[in-house]
């Protein structure tokens, strides 16, 4: 558990950024909200992929966009679940950008 720790508050970052957040927005901030959650997702994943060394950051990608599914009923509509892709690929650029960092600047 300690060892993931890193793993686990990003994730729960990222929890509030899909479920808590939105709660705050008003309805004709929709727009805008969508757009800071992706720089939010992007900004995060860039963080796990410069922290973390285990191989389970891989799989941040896939369970953000796994995340995403349920606040799609709760705060949107169906039209919404495309988001979910733009999530997956989102996580994953900021994921191998912070990947590539970490690789630049940990040389061993």
């Amino acid at each position: 558990m300690k060892k993931y720790l890193k793993e686990i508050i990003i994730v729960l970052l990222q929890l509030f950024m899909f479920y808590i957040f939105p709660l705050f927005a008003g309805p004709t901030d929709a727009m805008g909200m969508v757009l800071l959650i992706i720089l939010a997702t992007l900004i995060l994943a860039t963080i796990l992929g410069i922290t973390s060394n285990n191989k389970i950051k891989y799989g941040y990608p896939i369970l953000v966009a796994l995340l995403f599914i349920p606040s799609i009923w709760i705060y949107y509509n169906e039209s919404a679940l495309i988001h979910s892709v733009w999530y997956l690929v989102i996580s994953l650029v900021g994921l191998f950008i912070g990947t590539a960092i970490n690789k630049l600047i940990y040389i061993k």
